[in-house]
């Protein structure tokens, strides 16, 4: 039989609340009930499945966020609701006080997200956005390669997220047939958020779209071209109907409800002293001479593998305990969204967009 520690005997566990019962919010839910330093206090959804479920957890259900604040005041909320519904649910916490974890996108407009933050800067009240991978220990360890300078100078980035998802994914959703549902918004704002971890500010966008592999009304498949504040030049390739391995899901193992390919990287950062992929953590640099009649070193980075979302999980109660700051702040993922939007105007219009 194991025996607690006397920090675990001691540590008083977080009361969250979860705004949202849908797929990530369930998602949440599991991981704040096998957490050792939070506690599930009560649910808002208006959805007739919320019902069963609360009444299975046995907490409180409440059909809007502002009538759960009213009624439990919880020590923080994590706001899994549709994402047009996340400035309104984050700005009710933030008039509560409450340190709220809003799930990405933090908005679905510019105008949207910018008044949540302000809010949030206004009142001192810590928010968390769910760009769940800067929490992976893959992508720190890449992250600190680059940072040490082992690469070089960045030159160039090339990335991929390209997968097939079933055909049943639209039939039970068809709103991801339209406008609005379809990778570059969906997806897209992960990678972003990756390769701004990775390689610094995106200044510059174009792209290009096309619906020719499902002929639904919205894109299944963009290339991207990307440039970088510190004059890196970048290359994306998306698609969610190609039947590739090259994304993050499929190659990282962070999710086991995904096929597991560990040969492969869907990120390759070059810089003028070597590469580096992701995440297969394959560095390979020059000893001597940078010259591609040299041969290189090549290396695998240790890197630790964990779940980001029992991570971020454990990080958000530590920034409700005021032990730490949001390791993704609203202004963060205010410009991973900026980024994204101005990625989906580039492919609509075929203009070069410049990001503000």
């Amino acid at each position: 039989m194991r025996v607690a520690n006397d920090d675990e005997m001691t540590m008083v566990r977080t009361r969250i609340a979860v705004a949202g019962a849908g797929v990530i919010g369930r998602r949440h839910i599991e991981l704040v009930r096998e957490s050792d330093e939070a506690t599930l206090v009560a649910l808002a959804d208006p959805a007739p499945p919320a019902v069963d479920l609360a009444r299975t957890l046995r907490v409180p259900l409440f059909p809007r966020l502002d009538a759960l604040l009213d009624a439990v005041r919880p020590e923080a909320v994590i706001v899994a609701t549709p994402n047009a519904s996340h400035v309104a649910d984050g700005l009710a916490c933030v008039a509560s006080g409450i340190p709220a974890l809003v799930e990405k996108p933090i908005a679905d407009t510019l105008e949207g997200a910018d008044e949540l933050v302000q809010a949030a800067e206004r009142a001192g009240v810590p928010l968390l956005v769910g760009h769940h991978r800067r929490h992976s220990p893959l992508l720190a360890a890449a992250q600190a390669i680059v940072d040490e300078g082992r690469l070089g100078p960045l030159v160039t980035v090339t990335g991929s997220a390209t997968f097939r998802k079933p055909d049943r994914y639209f039939a039970e959703a068809p709103w991801r047939t339209q406008p609005g549902g379809g990778p570059l918004l969906i997806n897209m704002i992960h990678e972003v958020d990756d390769l701004r971890m990775l390689c610094g500010d995106i200044v510059e966008v174009q792209a290009i779209a096309s619906s020719a592999a499902r002929g639904h009304a919205v894109e299944d498949t963009a290339a991207i071209v990307l440039r970088f504040a510190n004059g890196a030049l970048g290359t994306f390739m998306l698609s969610d109907s190609a039947a590739s391995v090259k994304s993050w899901e499929q190659t990282s193992g962070e999710n086991a409800m995904y096929a597991r390919c560990d040969d492969e990287d869907c990120y390759v950062l070059s810089g003028t002293r070597g590469s580096l992929g992701v995440p297969t953590m394959r560095l390979r640099t020059y000893d001597g001479e940078a010259s591609w009649t040299a041969p290189y070193a090549t290396t695998v980075v240790d890197a630790q593998r964990a779940d980001p979302l029992v991570r971020q999980l454990s990080h958000f109660c530590a920034v409700a305990r005021g032990e730490a700051q949001p390791r993704v702040s609203g202004r963060d993922a205010l410009a991973t969204l900026r980024v994204t939007l101005a990625i989906a105007r580039a492919a609509a219009t075929g203009e070069r967009i410049a990001i503000a």
